[in-house]
């Protein structure tokens, strides 16, 4: 039963929009549990009828979005972008050339793709480049991830604010958009944008001089220690986990040397014994608690007489401390968004037990954290040192919602799926060309179809889908639809169309604009395009002009989450790996966000009329 306290509705839908807004902004809790709270508030307070409250999850634009999702995993999975990826690692040591190869290429897959898809397979070619050429990544990995943000705006499935307004076009004015419907307004924007990162923009990107490589962050051999069992030690019958429990520490043991052999810690599952030698990392205190508590001494080197020859060696070993990383299976990764990671520590997350992993560092901000690892709670952008299994660590790696970043072979499929993978959806979208089918259809019946043809395997299939981001659309689809019903969104925009009214049309235009722009920097962008539909379409009936030129400054606007690395999740996922602090992002993209909005009005007012 709803609750009435004489309150008029667009009352309680402003009350629970300004939490909604408050909370993401706050990001204590994941942005999918706020939209599905201000769903369930607007039922209770009666702005949404009950028995049309999980609607939104079936909407159309959801299930394009799902549909996506899975085809963009299908091109990956049968080596579409490796191929050009491929290509773009002979980009040579050219700064311009890697940027113009890099955010070109990203820009153009945008298009097909989901954005963020895009920006994950090509995060790991970036970083193997500025690796390769002795580039500082974080002149790269900022225009990669605005690049994708641009290409996203040529068509309707390149990012979900399109399809969004493309739905809301459908259900007010009976026809949606089409799929290059946004292309002329978007190619325009996404090659000035193109051109103004690569030649001037990436100059205003900060230089982090190899702090996200992991020689700096991560330079493993220089904090792992080789602690010896001794014939005393409490820690010799005990497993490693045993180990672990006992000092109740979560110690990475990256591998046991016995009898000569090197067997890795995330695979050792015997108990120790006398003599056994452990490599692992381990700052002062906790070595302090492995030989207190369990008896465990650090390896010293032997005395004796060295050759003269041989004292730079004998330096260089006591350097290091006698360890030897080679051959162990480590990887880096960074942690999605909306990442099951989040927010948890290792011991709830269970790496080793459910996942065959060891965390061995985290870096945050492109610096190592110095904290215990069991203390540490993860978040989106941080880069994780992690040993594994070589077969497993990329199937723990996806399930785990984190994107691995070390160097990779190029895996470039199998020819037949790769040209079944392309025929299958160059047929889906010649039948939303042709009318055949509505959108959500065709790109549904295509992922279908990548499915049965084994394209892509049906679980892969299923961790495809970005389950937040869909929770977060199909929650705030009836919320939104709420704004307008209430007539919440007919107050904001008659309240613009006072401010505005001396002002010509383009000038409300630019305001809608901004604010769209704003709004889209502090939540998901899909949610500020679902929350600016109804205000964009009050803001067209008021000064009786064409609802298209309002829709498109939205569809752009909304997009355009250039100045906080929290706006859009490509920001999030270089954040760490470029080693950039919040504050980088308004530097690029401010300046950005100027050229693609003095771009975009006057090519949608030419190409969609008042």
């Amino acid at each position: 039963m709803a609750l009435d306290l004489g309150i008029a509705q667009s009352t309680w839908v402003f009350f629970v929009l300004g939490l909604t807004l408050l909370a993401f902004m706050w990001g204590r809790f994941r942005y999918d549990l706020v939209a599905l709270a201000a769903l369930l508030g607007s039922v209770m307070l009666g702005l949404v009828p009950a028995d049309e409250a999980f609607n939104g999850f079936g909407h159309p634009a959801v299930i394009t979005v799902v549909a996506v999702l899975v085809l963009s995993r299908g091109f990956e999975r049968a080596g579409v972008v490796d191929i050009i990826a491929d290509q773009m690692l002979k980009a040579g040591e050219r700064l311009l050339l890697q940027l113009a190869v890099l955010v070109g290429t990203v820009v153009v897959l945008s298009g097909v793709m989901n954005n963020v898809g895009a920006l994950a397979l090509l995060l790991p070619v970036a970083m193997r480049l500025a690796r390769e050429h002795n580039t500082s990544p974080s002149l790269l990995l900022m225009p990669l991830a605005f690049g994708s943000l641009l290409g996203g705006l040529t068509t309707l499935i390149g990012t979900p604010p399109n399809i969004i307004i493309s739905s809301y076009r459908g259900d007010v004015a009976g026809e949606n958009f089409s799929m290059f419907s946004f292309f002329p307004v978007g190619a325009s924007v996404a090659l000035v944008g193109f051109l103004f990162i690569v030649l001037l923009g990436w100059r205003l990107t900060p230089k982090r001089t190899g702090q996200a490589t992991t020689e700096d962050m991560f330079d493993t051999a220089n904090y792992l220690v080789e602690l010896q069992v001794g014939g005393d030690s409490k820690a010799k019958g005990l497993t490693l986990q045993q180990l672990r429990d006992e000092v109740d520490e979560t110690i990475p043991v990256l591998a046991v040397l016995r009898d000569g052999e090197r067997r890795a810690g995330n695979n050792f599952y015997d108990t120790l014994k006398e003599d056994d030698v452990l490599l692992l990392e381990a700052d002062p205190e906790e070595l302090k608690i492995l030989e207190e508590k369990v008896g465990l001494s650090v390896v010293t080197e032997p005395e004796g007489e060295d050759d003269e020859g041989d004292e730079g060696d004998k330096n260089e070993k006591q350097r290091k401390g006698r360890v030897d990383t080679k051959g162990l299976q480590l990887v880096e990764a960074v942690v999605r968004t909306d990442s099951m990671m989040v927010n948890r520590s290792v011991r709830q997350l269970r790496l080793h037990h459910q996942f065959g992993l060891h965390l061995v560092a985290v870096a945050r901000d492109g610096s190592r954290l110095k904290k215990r690892l069991r203390d540490i709670r993860f978040r989106g952008g941080d880069v994780l040192l992690l040993q594994g299994g070589e077969t497993e660590i990329n199937e723990s790696l996806a399930t785990l919602g984190c994107l691995p970043l070390a160097k990779r072979e190029l895996n470039l499929g199998q020819p037949r799926k790769l040209l079944l993978s392309i025929t299958i959806f160059a047929l889906a979208i010649a039948a939303m060309l042709l009318d055949v089918l509505p959108t959500a259809v065709a790109l549904s019946t295509a992922a279908l179809c990548s499915l049965l043809v084994g394209v892509l395997p049906l679980r892969e299939g299923y961790q495809a889908i970005d389950g937040p981001v869909i929770v977060l659309l199909g929650a705030m689809i009836p919320v939104g639809q709420a704004l307008e019903t209430s007539g919440g969104a007919k107050l904001i925009a008659d309240a613009l169309l006072q401010f505005g009214s001396e002002w010509p049309v383009v000038a409300t235009l630019a305001g809608l604009f901004i604010l769209s722009m704003v709004l889209s920097n502090i939540v998901n962008n899909a949610a500020a395009a679902v929350l600016m539909a109804p205000i964009a379409a009050s803001l067209a009936n008021g000064f009786d002009a064409s609802l298209d030129p309002f829709l498109m400054v939205v569809a752009v606007s909304a997009s355009c989450a250039f100045l906080t690395p929290i706006g859009h999740q490509s920001n999030t996922l270089v954040l760490g790996p470029g080693g950039y602090r919040f504050g980088d992002f308004w530097k690029l993209g401010l300046p950005l966000s100027l050229v693609v909005m003095v771009v975009a009005l006057p090519m949608i007012l030419w190409v969609w009329p008042l």
